[in-house]
């Protein structure tokens, strides 16, 4: 009967001889990945010292070549090549990218990095996502989709036959409640800024200036991403017209080596729009262009150099200002709920969908709009509980 075939990267029986004083040789019959069957030798001063060193030979010599994967690549090895694969497809943009690489750089690599794909069971994939998801449930899912697009790529090269991701347990949701700003909520935004922009005695340094209390007038105004107001320029306006517009046609982002620069298209295609002006708002420019000082870039709002504000730093500047105020639960993003919030209690939830741009009224009802839960009217029904029913329940 054939003597079985070895599996792919796989070895058979180890033998030792002795070549000589203090020289000792250990063989195998190895399968390679072009699927011959090569005999393999190391030496060793000592039996066992040849069969150790043989063994760590066979190992290096399962580890796949350039962008081979096999059920032995380390997850590590297969973040590289995956990684390497979405720059020269572009698949996403730079900024997810930077996203997945943050996933890999905090979560994946610490914890799963050294693991062969064979050891990637979905019993610890699943335990790994649930432990990150406690305390980070949007980091969990995010780690999800990397996990779940690098085992993808390691089924498409044949190392595995399934991808484990798909296996995981459903991650939990995290539930919030959309919050807007009411009148008093806004006099006291206003106030903490003002507060904010008012000189400290005695403190040295450049003084604050009307940026943060604009922008957030802009944001109010039109419901735009912080890094949509930021990514504005002069150009974008149209301050002259009958009812004055502005148009979003681009956001600022962070690229690794480049800084904050400006991305010319939105979000998504929804993204891009012309927005009607308020008066408040027309106002507030129309004063920032008498006195703004002109900067290569035409933007609204620039630094001092006369290069884009980056959004981080207005976010700083806005966590400073409401320090002091009870404002700590209000973000950026609470002005564009605040904006969604109204248009589609004063007209409906379609138009606060174009003013924010986005493709679904779906999303803006159930992520910006703040609602109280409406029941049913059974108020009919009810009324048989009330005195009257009583009364006729008797008779």
């Amino acid at each position: 009967m054939a003597r079985p075939e070895l599996p792919v990267g796989t070895w058979g029986k180890i033998r030792t001889e002795k070549l000589g004083p203090n020289r000792f040789c250990a063989r195998a019959r190895f399968r390679d990945y072009d699927g011959r069957t090569r005999d393999v030798a190391a030496t060793g001063s000592t039996g066992p010292a040849a069969v150790r060193a043989l063994t760590v030979k066979l190992r290096d010599r399962t580890t796949p070549n350039d962008d081979e994967i096999t059920r032995d690549t380390r997850i590590d090895t297969l973040a590289d090549l995956w990684l390497d694969q979405m720059a020269a497809e572009e698949q996403v943009v730079p900024q997810t990218l930077n996203t997945y690489e943050s996933s890999l750089r905090s979560k994946i690599r610490p914890a799963l990095g050294g693991l062969r794909l064979r050891e990637a069971t979905v019993g610890r994939l699943d335990r790994f996502l649930r432990d990150i998801a406690k305390d980070h449930p949007a980091a969990a899912k995010t780690a999800k989709v990397v996990l779940g697009q690098m085992f993808a790529l390691a089924v498409r090269r044949g190392a595995i036959s399934t991808n484990p991701i798909r296996d995981t347990g459903r991650l939990r949701t995290s539930k919030r409640k959309v919050t807007a700003l009411t009148d008093e909520d806004l006099h006291a935004v206003r106030a903490a800024i003002q507060q904010w922009q008012e000189p400290i005695p005695g403190k040295s340094g450049p003084r604050h200036t009307s940026d943060l209390a604009d922008i957030v007038d802009l944001m109010l105004a039109t419901g735009a991403r912080i890094g949509e107001v930021l990514a504005l320029r002069w150009g974008d306006l149209d301050l002259g017209a009958e009812r004055p517009t502005l148009t979003i046609s681009g956001t600022l982002i962070y690229l690794k080596g480049q800084g904050v620069v400006r991305q010319e298209w939105t979000k998504s295609d929804a993204g891009y729009r012309t927005l009607v002006l308020p008066n408040f708002a027309v106002g507030m420019l129309l004063t920032r262009k008498v006195a703004a000082a002109d900067n290569p870039i035409d933007a609204i709002f620039a630094t001092r150099r006369g290069t884009w504000l980056a959004p981080n730093n207005v976010r700083r500047q806005w966590r400073r200002a409401r320090d002091e105020a009870g404002l700590a639960w209000v973000i950026p993003h609470t002005f564009r709920k605040t904006v969604a919030t109204l248009i589609d209690k004063e007209a409906d939830t379609k138009s606060a969908a174009a003013q924010l741009g986005h493709g679904s009224e779906q999303v803006t009802s159930r992520h910006y709009v703040a609602k109280p839960a409406l029941a049913p009217d059974v108020s009919e029904i009810l009324e048989r509980l009330g005195t009257q029913g009583d009364t006729n329940r008797a008779t």
